[in-house]
């Protein structure tokens, strides 16, 4: 199992609120509407806590921003995912996703990788 980790950062025009609201209520049911053409197994949205909860832990660790969140999709393999975009079908699913993506995300600030996961606990 292949999973996409996107750890984000709102645009700076949006509050943590409003930049959440729209993530959850507007993109995640589009992400849920091409998760089959995409093969997404799964996909989860964690949402940052206000920052007075993240501040002390911040400032134990001398940490840089905290995201306003983190995006999780998984995958069946890195093939899988090649082949449901190499379809017109996948990649017009795509292209919505990431033209979406740009009304709320700050790319520029928000990196995104491929790993496998290794259960240590569970």
């Amino acid at each position: 199992m292949i999973k996409l980790a996107f750890t984000l950062r709102r645009r700076p025009e949006l509050s943590r609120e409003e930049f959440q609201r729209y993530w959850l209520e507007r993109h995640g049911p589009l992400v849920r509407s091409f998760a089959d053409v995409l093969g997404i197994r799964r996909y989860v949205q964690v949402h940052t806590l206000p920052a007075v909860v993240q501040a002390a832990l911040r400032a134990s660790r001398e940490s840089p921003e905290e995201y306003d969140g983190v995006a999780e999709l998984w995958y069946d393999s890195l093939d899988a995912i090649a082949a449901a975009v190499s379809t017109d079908e996948g990649r017009a699913a795509a292209i919505a996703l990431l033209e979406d993506e740009r009304t709320f995300i700050d790319h520029k600030r928000s990196p995104l990788w491929f790993g496998e996961e290794h259960e240590v606990i569970g």
